[in-house]
């Protein structure tokens, strides 16, 4: 056998952003697997030390550099043995600067080039110094990603796209994850059967624009996001099925059907409007309206009545006036979300909104902390309306304390209960009793058999 197989190293990685990063991370174990890489708990002591970046907010590339820091200590600590490897978009979009800043990292590489790891520790060895990789290769890395994989858990994501050709004012996904690229059907129904083998129920499937899916079928014709989803849901074992990131663009009428149509696609959509003023939608390049996206809400209301929506915000975008504000603030209120995420505007380097002028710190801070009490009190209030409803919660594993079991809902709430015999992988009916801000209890309900969607029963109370 090869010393690299039989020598067990020990591999730690920091995972920053979004769900795409906590999927690229568990592939880039997979990648190391066969070199003897074995998952460690924390950096101290580890052979190496895997940073996933996130670009998206300077906020969250200067953690990088502030994380480095003390991976430098550790790495000096070891007596220069723990090697040290920057991924993800950071490393994509800032490689050069990063080597400059961090001169003792050791690999740099960008989100399409993982697949190439073990090569790129060889070429550490024989260099004795630092390798960069941010090319985007001609071939995809799904291609040369392993089958075998680690257990992701009852609940697991799957990328089935990158990239974007969007170009949002604000993003710098175009220029880090490159052009929008959809993966082969044949290859993510093979992946997710795989994930159920290991006990997977429920797969989220992800992409920068993963409703503009449009990969490859078995018969050479492109599929759509629909016809995957149909397809996922025939796999025996896997119950659950939802997907994000979503554009208003690509909302089409068959994917709207498909939250009727399809039972495992579950009543909860992220669907990102940004703001509610069609002017700084217009200045954002988002090629959709306000009204667009109120239409959608509607429509997906419409034929499935339960469905509970979650978004994402950008206050203080470039030429953003009170009036486009309120207009968002008009537009929260009037949807009702069960979640959102908000954020102020953060300029990335090379994105056509960071040359304008900016509105004023103080001004969006106050903008943004006005709107995120809002979305904070339609979130209490979303979680308090499920209380005394029954609905279907997959179990996940065991909860906090001793007794307990916790899972999601529909909603992707954590669910707590108690119970006496082990649920892990199973849909029961759960009765929920009380909310808190972040999640709700319940108890089982008399009928433990599998539990189906209470559709209008949930609809008179979380939008009546």
């Amino acid at each position: 056998m090869n010393e690299t197989v039989r020598k067990t190293r020990r591999l730690h990685i920091i995972t920053h952003g979004c769900q795409m990063n906590v999927y690229d991370s568990a592939r880039m174990a997979d990648v190391l697997a066969p070199l003897g890489y074995a998952p460690a708990a924390s950096p101290e002591g580890a052979d190496m030390v895997i940073m996933n970046t996130c670009h998206i907010r300077e906020r969250a590339a200067e953690k990088v550099f502030s994380a480095l820091g003390r991976l430098r200590d550790l790495k000096e600590a070891s007596g220069g043995v723990m090697m040290i490897a920057v991924t993800g978009c950071v490393a994509q979009a800032e490689g050069d600067l990063l080597l400059k800043r961090a001169p003792y990292v050791d690999l740099v590489v960008g989100p399409q080039a993982y697949h190439r790891l073990p090569e790129l520790i060889a070429q550490v060895h024989r260099a004795g110094g630092s390798v960069i990789d941010t090319d985007f290769p001609t071939e995809t890395k799904f291609d040369h990603l392993p089958e075998q994989a680690a257990p992701q858990g009852v609940i697991a994501n799957l990328t089935i796209q990158e990239g974007c050709d969007k170009f949002c004012s604000f993003c710098v996904v175009p220029y880090t994850r490159g052009a929008e690229a959809s993966r082969p059907a044949a290859s993510i129904l093979a992946e997710a059967r795989r994930m159920v083998a290991q006990g997977t129920r429920e797969i989220a499937l992800l992409g920068q624009n993963v409703n503009a899916y449009h990969g490859e079928g078995p018969n050479g014709v492109g599929w759509s996001l629909t016809r995957l989803l149909a397809e996922l849901a025939e796999i025996d074992g896997l119950t659950r099925l939802r997907y994000t990131t979503s554009h208003p663009s690509d909302m089409t009428e068959a994917l709207i059907l498909a939250h009727r149509d399809n039972p495992a696609l579950m009543p909860f959509l992220h669907l990102p409007v940004q703001s509610g003023s069609d002017k700084i939608l217009n200045a954002m390049n988002r090629k959709h309206t306000a009204d667009d996206f109120r239409r959608i809400v509607a429509r997906l209301r419409e034929v499935r009545p339960d469905m509970a929506f979650t978004s994402d915000f950008i206050i203080g975008h470039p030429g953003e006036t009170d009036a486009d504000f309120a207009a968002t603030m008009a537009l929260v209120r009037e949807t009702g979300f069960a979640l959102a995420y908000s954020f102020r505007y953060s300029p990335r380097p090379g994105t056509p909104a960071a040359s304008l002028a900016q509105v004023p710190a103080a001004l969006a801070d106050a903008r943004l902390q006005e709107l995120q009490a809002e979305l904070r009190r339609q979130q209490d209030a979303f979680n308090e309306a499920t209380v005394g409803l029954t609905l279907p919660v997959l179990f996940t594993g065991a909860g906090r304390h001793a007794g307990q079991i916790a899972g999601r809902s529909p909603y992707a709430q954590p669910v707590v209960v108690r119970a006496p015999a082990p649920l892990t992988g199973a849909v029961h009916r759960v009765k929920i009793t009380h909310s808190n801000p972040n999640s709700v209890i319940g108890v089982l309900s008399q009928d433990t058999g599998e539990a189906t969607a209470t559709g209008q029963q949930n609809q008179e109370a979380l939008y009546a």
